[in-house]
């Protein structure tokens, strides 16, 4: 139990025998206080220049440094344990169980609540292979990727982060499950871009295959190079999907001269067209396309807009996103 306060008169008169030249053990029998506290007041004197007390951060926790640290323990043996498991475990040890109280103490410990973040599993021969990668590249990356046109496919769902935007209309009783009552699918798009601009934006439809890549390839990917001005000597950057390393789609690139970059496996962190795909999606749903034919024009619209400088700085990225796969011996980074 927490012992009383001394008061303002006699943490003064500690500090006045201290600064008369009396030592803490002769201060301590003769005003009674325990040694500990006498020269407790007498560093806060010196400290805040006053023995009045300080205010403090707010109530004092009623949880004991131990709770504290078996709610620590539990939390970094098991980081997906949810607050009400937590509640539970507090409790069978007898102490306090309020949400805010064991979020606080937590807190203190420098762990948050936060979203999971989906990354690629790497087995040890991704990590070299990346590392490898990595390493080839880094001396010649800030020639080479003003040079690179960046690749890849992404899939926009219709109903993404506007899914609430959009829950609410005007409808007759019986009709919620009609189609024109309903939100839902989801268009897959290719597209390209270099730090010269964006190149061409591709809605696939229904699954692609080897020759329908082909195909776009064809219609697309030298007319891109054509409209950015990249020139004959430009590298294109794909991933390792199956479509991509078919015969079919290789036979093409090698009749079309086209340089390709060879690409690690699960490289997702490599790949600055993925940041783009994310800038893309945040401003088609702020549209709130309500069909699949609007969410292709909205997807268009906003990939002639998005900004040079945001494809500059993408662009710059890409010699640190190297160094920092070397920094992690091929493992994950935060890109």
């Amino acid at each position: 139990m927490k012992s009383k306060e001394l008061s303002v008169d006699l943490r003064d008169r500690i500090v006045s025998r201290h600064k008369s030249g009396e030592g803490y053990r002769k201060i301590s029998a003769a005003l009674k206080v325990p040694m500990s506290t006498v020269a407790s007041i007498i560093r806060k004197g010196k400290k805040f220049k006053t023995t009045s007390t300080l205010p403090r951060a707010g109530r004092p926790s009623k949880l004991s440094d131990r709770g504290r640290r078996a709610l620590v323990r539990e939390v970094t043996n098991n980081p997906i344990v949810t607050l009400s498991e937590l509640q539970r475990s507090s409790v069978e040890r007898g102490e306090p169980s309020r949400r805010t109280t064991i979020s606080a103490a937590i807190h203190r410990s420098g762990l948050y609540g936060r979203v999971d973040r989906w990354k690629p599993l790497l087995s040890k021969r991704h990590m070299a292979a990346r590392l490898e990668f990595a390493k080839r590249h880094l001396k010649d990356s800030q020639t080479m990727k003003n040079k690179i046109l960046w690749s890849d496919e992404t899939k926009i769902e219709l109903f993404g982060v506007n899914a609430r935007a959009r829950s609410h209309l005007w409808r007759k009783p019986g009709t919620a499950h009609h189609q024109a009552n309903t939100i839902h699918g989801s268009i897959m798009l290719w597209g390209c871009f270099s730090v010269a601009g964006n190149g061409r934006l591709v809605r696939i439809k229904g699954k692609m295959t080897a020759a329908m890549y082909r195909d776009i390839l064809d219609e697309n990917l030298l007319q891109s190079t054509l409209d950015l001005r990249l020139g004959r000597r430009f590298i294109f950057q794909q991933d390792n999907d199956p479509k991509y390393t078919a015969k079919i789609s290789k036979e093409w690139l090698q009749d079309n001269s086209v340089n390709v970059l060879e690409w690690p496996s699960k490289s997702p962190d490599l790949n600055l067209i993925e940041h783009l795909w994310r800038d893309l999606k945040m401003a088609v749903h702020r549209r709130f396309p309500f069909n699949l034919m609007e969410l292709e024009r909205c997807c268009k619209e906003e990939w002639a807009k998005l900004a040079k400088d945001r494809r500059a700085k993408l662009v710059a990225s890409y010699s640190k996103r190297l160094e920092a796969v070397i920094a992690a011996k091929g493992a994950l980074t935060k890109y």
